[in-house]
């Protein structure tokens, strides 16, 4: 077979199995399809189908059909990762600042605390910690992936709840895009080279002197050309980051960040969203699956996946109980609160491909943070759920934040 027949096989195959387990499966209680893809692409990767079939696994996913299916991935994720930073809206968080800075803060600080301690104890072990990292970076990004929440996936899963544009929904909007942000800082800083300084703090020159410009020409143009504008926009910002060594990810999502949603029609927005996680985030997951790795076993990484799982959903609940106390919520709220902001999904996963890039973490630390995501966001639904369903009874969704 030639290569382009055995791209196109594997493309069939990242295709239709994750949407024949989900659909005949009926996972969307508990696993939407995105998360169902995830799985399938940890699967599919040399952890699960390679070591059952590796002379299959070898004939499909050859190095050709995977550099190919990581460029198209790359694209993908690129989209994606702008789109998320366009949809954050720091006015209204800074129009109710400080209910919303002391919510994300004690939201992220707690489970970035926990994770930590999580990282301090797999550093006793070797084989967690990668070969280019210093301690504080792989302590500070395995923290910090124990801390993210999804803001993307929450906006899909709040949907699902039918509690996204009702006051409970937009205020946890407004606590996960500070967070967001505050993720996005702390990976450039943990990715910061002392060696290439001069490069990254001249691109940071850079982009805020362009972005200026950036803005009064978006102002100017039509919402047509807006959009091949945004595209240019986002590729040079991609290439200058990753050129400067701070990876192309963060160039996507500063790109994003400085734009605004109002500068688009929504419906295009929410298109273009929906259609990214169409086509093209599938091959993102299944490139991500192959990343996947057992070496040091499948009981050490199970081990790892469920202490940073622990770390990370206690923290996000034990921080959304203290700033409830603080800011006075009602019965209940904390608790529904705290378990939407702990979906991981997609962006702890692009931020632990990142860090695996990087050589900040190794695969078997990657792979227990896929993992941990994937329980993470598995959990939302089915906890959340009838939590919301008493939160309705006593009326507590439809208030407005005090």
């Amino acid at each position: 077979m030639s290569t382009t027949e055995i791209f196109l096989l594997a493309l069939l195959i990242i295709f239709v199995v994750p949407y024949l387990v989900w659909r005949l499966g009926r996972t969307e209680y508990f696993a939407p399809l995105v998360i169902v893809q995830i799985i399938m692409g940890v699967v599919l990767g040399p952890g699960v189908l390679g070591a059952a079939f590796p002379d299959y696994h070898r004939f499909v996913f050859n190095p050709d059909v995977v550099k190919t299916l990581n460029g198209i991935a790359q694209w993908g994720v690129m989209l994606f990762v702008m789109l998320a930073g366009i949809e954050l809206d720091l006015k209204k968080a800074w129009t109710y600042r400080r209910e919303s800075a002391t919510t994300a803060g004690l939201a992220l600080g707690t489970p970035l605390l926990f994770g930590c301690a999580a990282a301090a104890l797999l550093m006793a072990y070797p084989g967690w910690m990668g070969a280019k990292a210093a301690a504080w970076q792989f302590t500070l990004g395995t923290g910090m992936a124990c801390a993210v929440t999804a803001l993307p996936i929450l906006v899909l899963l709040m949907q699902k709840l039918d509690i996204l544009r009702l006051p409970m929904g937009q205020r946890i909007l407004r606590y996960g895009s500070l967070d967001d942000v505050a993720i996005w800082g702390v990976l450039a800083l943990i990715l910061l080279d002392w060696e290439r300084i001069g490069r990254q703090l001249g691109f940071l020159a850079a982009f805020a002197v362009l972005t200026f410009v950036f803005r009064r020409l978006m102002a100017r143009l039509g919402w047509s050309d807006r959009w091949y504008a945004a595209l240019i926009w986002l590729i040079a910002c991609s290439f200058g980051a990753d050129w400067a060594g701070l990876h192309f990810m963060v160039g996507a999502f500063l790109a994003g960040v400085v734009m605004d949603a109002d500068w688009f029609e929504q419906e295009h927005l929410d298109t273009l969203f929906h259609n990214v996680l169409l086509a093209l985030m599938p091959v993102f997951f299944l490139s991500t699956g192959l990343r996947t790795k057992w070496d040091l076993g499948g009981y050490a990484v199970f081990f790892a996946a469920g202490l940073l799982l622990f770390a990370s959903v206690a923290g996000k609940l034990l921080g959304a109980h203290v700033a409830g106390r603080i800011l006075k919520w009602k019965d209940g709220e904390a608790s529904i609160i705290g378990w939407l902001l702990q979906t991981k999904g997609l962006i702890e996963i692009i931020f632990a491909n990142i860090l695996l890039d990087k050589q900040i973490i190794t695969n078997e630390t990657f792979t227990a943070l896929l993992l941990m995501a994937v329980g993470s966001t598995m959990l939302t639904v089915p906890v959340v759920h009838p939590k919301l369903h008493r939160a309705r009874c006593l009326g507590l969704v439809n208030q407005a934040s005090s």
